[in-house]
């Protein structure tokens, strides 16, 4: 019952199966949640979703890494994509279908690229560990620039 649980966690309900781009499609699942915390909660609704996303995911990659004696980051592992695409999420001044949708495409492009520091944390940390702290970074980097660039688009208006 637990390892099944942490499954569905993982996985952001089974999502993670998905055969094409589970990455991808799990961000994808992850946006209009996001967008529903931000729209209808707010900021802190949304603070609290990363906050348990995090701490979650990570108990929930671990326990699935151990039950199915999987290592490194396993493809069907997507919670981290969820929470790393809310902590993006996080810069938005709000719910708008645009902005949430630059987010989605911004975060996807940083975690398929992995720039600098976000990379090394991909190859270096192991375990769940590193199932979580990439995307959480990516997410991070995500953040500054939306938050950027509405900065910049305000000065400008």
């Amino acid at each position: 019952m637990i390892d099944r649980f942490a499954t569905m966690v993982a996985t952001f309900f089974w999502v993670g199966n998905a055969r094409w781009a589970p990455g991808t499609m799990g961000s994808i699942a992850a946006a209009p949640v996001g967008w529903a915390m931000l729209e209808f909660g707010g900021k802190p609704a949304l603070l609290t979703g990363v906050l348990i996303a995090s701490l979650l995911g990570w108990w929930a990659a671990s326990r699935h890494m151990r039950v199915r004696d999987r290592r490194d980051d396993p493809q069907e592992i997507v919670i981290d994509e969820a929470a790393g695409l809310w902590i993006g999420y996080l810069a938005l001044p709000d719910a708008g279908w645009a902005g949430c949708l630059a987010g989605l495409v911004l975060f996807r492009v940083i975690d398929i690229w992995k720039p600098g520091p976000i990379g090394w944390a991909d190859r270096r940390l192991k375990g769940s560990l590193g199932v979580m702290v990439d995307d959480l970074m990516a997410g991070m980097l995500a953040a500054l620039l939306l938050g950027g660039g509405y900065w910049m688009m305000e000065q400008w208006a």
